[in-house]
């Protein structure tokens, strides 16, 4: 049995249908079952990474945890997770960090508190690999309004450039993490195939969709005042900005090549993923 925590998320959702693809039980944990949405295929539980006591019935016969935890919890989430599954005998835990996670100058707040979560799942016992991505292809369809209404992508930090990668190589990494001999113990950096600023997406965007678009760069209060009025809370939006910045840094440029070593086949160019996903981009919602 495998069982996926963030089982909604963008890769978790994809790490889900990658072992139902190959015939594999699944478990989703989610905190409303009933709101889930996920294939009929997965068994559906409830429970709550913060409660210790949802936990036990959740890891009943599982051997392998795909773990995907979000937000300022992540620390004591992954070390309640990772107690639990030592307790129920799991065999492998494969966690989603974060692509700067191992980068002993990332201070601000969304690697370290990957980095503690890390800690918890090494301090388990259970056999663990981690999986730490650079920026998420999929962050682009945050400009999908804009762009319909207006042909403006605007963002912070325009000139900075990652090495970002379709959420779908990220989960075949950890797929392969979870189903095949030799990756206990392995710390995969996962980038797509080359760094982008937004600009640059920008282009590829507009060369997809057949129409001009403008790039805008924000001011990063602006940028933070948007996830304001989001209604992003205040410490998870003050990490939000602070791992934006870091795109100026040239850790996040590097392109690794995690995805084919790991799968055998290359990742995803942006141009792949703009293609596949261009209607959310001019679709009526």
């Amino acid at each position: 049995m495998f069982l996926v925590t963030g089982a909604t998320g963008t890769v978790g959702r994809a790490v889900i249908d990658r072992l139902l693809a190959e015939g594999l039980p699944v478990r989703a944990v989610t905190r409303r079952p009933e709101a889930a949405r996920l294939p009929a295929e997965v068994e559906v539980v409830r429970a709550d990474l913060s409660d210790t006591a949802s936990l036990p019935a959740a890891l009943a016969g599982v051997d392998r945890v795909f773990l995907s935890t979000a937000g300022p919890e992540i620390a004591s989430h992954d070390a309640n997770l990772a107690a639990a599954a030592a307790v129920a005998g799991v065999g492998r835990i494969v966690k989603l960090s974060s692509g700067r996670a191992g980068d002993a100058a990332a201070a601000d707040p969304i690697p370290a508190w990957h980095r503690a979560g890390e800690h918890a799942v090494r301090a388990s016992g259970v056999a663990w690999t981690m999986v730490r991505p650079m920026g998420f292809m999929s962050n682009a369809l945050h400009w999908a309004g804009s762009i319909r209404e207006s042909g403006t992508v605007r963002a912070p930090f325009g000139q900075g450039r990652i090495a970002v990668v379709d959420p779908r190589d990220i989960a075949a990494v950890a797929v392969a993490a979870l189903t095949e001999p030799g990756h206990a113990g392995q710390v995969y950096t996962v980038t797509g195939p080359e760094a982008l600023s937004a600009a640059e997406q920008t282009a590829v965007l507009a060369e997809i969709l057949g129409r001009p678009l403008r790039f805008e760069e924000i001011t990063p209060e602006r940028a933070r005042a948007d996830l304001d009025r989001f209604g992003v809370e205040p410490e998870l939006a003050a990490a939000i900005m602070a791992l934006r910045a870091t795109a100026l840094e040239s850790f996040t440029s590097v392109v690794h090549p995690t995805v084919a070593a790991v799968t055998g086949r290359a990742p995803r160019s942006f141009q792949e993923w703009a293609f596949e996903y261009r209607a959310e981009f001019t679709a009526a919602q």
